[in-house]
């Protein structure tokens, strides 16, 4: 039995010496939990969306070559490689699309055109044209277009100055500024017009005291901007108004001599020429008719300028005599009377800028306003009463009143009140 027991002569299995590397591998692990368990690794980042997305796989030779047999129908010489680089960042845009919007555009200007003079119909069509202006439609292209407008806004020129329309004209000239750029010189020097009279004489009827010293302001500029009027001025200014009242009168006999002219020409003329030979034969009658109406042409294009000129400062005059009128009719305003009175004295001052029937209104509108100030000093208002305050008004008011003492606690008073009154 003893030589089949095949432990025989080894230790026995709790005697086994441990070796020491395996205890310092065991001591390194249990120094390398107690690590982590004081130091925790951080958590990662969550992966981006864009990193989980597919890539495009590369193009493959068979694709290529499909792609050029789809496009078979192109001529030979035609490198299909751009076409496929450059398509598919490019859009395709058909100019009769913007062609079909201009032309809407110019349409709906005529439409505001003629609508616009109609002061019932005047604030939805100015509300219209501010939007053209805000879309950025008005350009070098359309701007004679929409001057139309303006010009058919202000075809009447007292008409602006309305209560029911004062606000809507001072938005749309306000906001046509912003275009001055698109037209020429003829048209802005109508713009500036138009401008004083829908813009700078209606902010005179504002119940702001800042808004209205600052447009005062203005209006004094425009006066020291104006050159002196000379006497080729005034007699211009007399002719016009001679002119204004005989064409009121002959309109009716011109119309009426025109027919009856028209019909004797027409008789003589079939009398003298039944065949209508003389317009075969040169004549020299015809010929100096042309060549004076080359010299006319030539002097006109040489005094456009200087007419334009004219006018402008003419119509600028009349806008800033309105401005005048409506300030001195908001003379009864107390916070406003010290600012007429610089205005006024203003342009007394440079009365020599203005025509002769302009300055006679100057004059008396400066006569006017010294006598206000005259009794203004002397404790009277604009109405000729004493100016007082509210102490004052209310001692005149009980001066001569009749008022008893025991009239508040009765006529026969009771207890209480003949303790108070003692």
């Amino acid at each position: 039995m003893a030589e089949d027991n095949l432990f025989q002569g080894l230790p026995p299995p709790s005697a086994t010496p441990r070796s020491s590397n395996s205890q310092k591998q065991q001591q390194q692990s249990r120094e390398s939990m107690a690590a982590t368990n004081k130091h925790p690794s951080p958590i990662p980042p969550p992966a981006l969306k864009s990193a989980l997305k597919r890539s495009n796989p590369p193009e493959t030779n068979s694709e290529k070559e499909m792609g050029r047999k789809e496009i078979g129908f192109l001529p030979s010489h035609f490198d299909s490689t751009q076409l496929l680089a450059t398509a598919p960042g490019k859009r395709i845009r058909f100019k009769t699309i913007t062609d079909v919007a201009e032309k809407q555009i110019l349409d709906a200007m005529q439409k505001i055109a003629s609508h616009i003079k109609n002061l019932t119909k005047f604030t939805k069509a100015s509300k219209l044209a501010i939007q053209l202006i805000q879309a950025g439609s008005v350009k070098p292209g359309t701007s004679d277009h929409f001057f139309a407008i303006l010009e058919a806004a202000m075809s009447s020129p007292t008409a602006c100055n309305g209560p029911s329309v004062r606000a809507d004209y001072h938005a749309l000239f306000t906001a046509a500024q912003d275009i001055a750029d698109c037209f020429n010189d003829k048209q802005k020097n109508l713009l500036t017009t138009w401008t004083t009279r829908a813009v700078v004489a209606n902010d005179l009827y504002t119940d702001d005291s800042f808004v209205f010293s600052k447009t005062a302001g203005r209006v004094k500029e425009a006066i020291s901007n104006l050159p002196i009027a000379t006497e080729v001025d005034d007699t211009e200014e007399a002719a016009s108004l001679k002119d204004e009242i005989e064409m009121a009168d002959k309109d009716d006999t011109n119309k009426q001599d025109m027919s009856s002219v028209a019909q004797l020409e027409g008789d003589n003329k079939e009398d003298d020429d039944p065949f209508g030979l003389d317009a075969l034969i040169p004549s020299k009658v015809k010929k100096d008719i042309k060549t004076k109406g080359k010299k006319d042409a030539a002097c006109k294009n040489g005094n456009d300028g200087e007419e334009e000129t004219k006018r402008f400062i003419k119509s600028q005059r009349e806008g800033l005599i309105s401005c005048l009128e409506i300030a001195a009719n908001r003379y009864k305003t107390p916070w406003c009377q010290t600012v007429i009175d610089i205005l006024v004295k203003h342009a007394f001052d440079n009365v020599a800028r203005f025509t002769s029937r302009q300055r006679d209104a100057i004059e008396k509108l400066w006569a006017s306003i010294r006598e206000q100030q005259i009794r203004r000093k002397q404790g009277k208002s604009v109405t000729g009463k004493l100016d007082m305050n509210a102490f004052e008004s209310l001692q005149t008011k009980y001066a001569n009143e009749k008022i008893s003492i025991r009239r508040a606690v009765g006529g026969s008073g009771d207890r209480r009140a003949t303790q108070w009154l003692g």
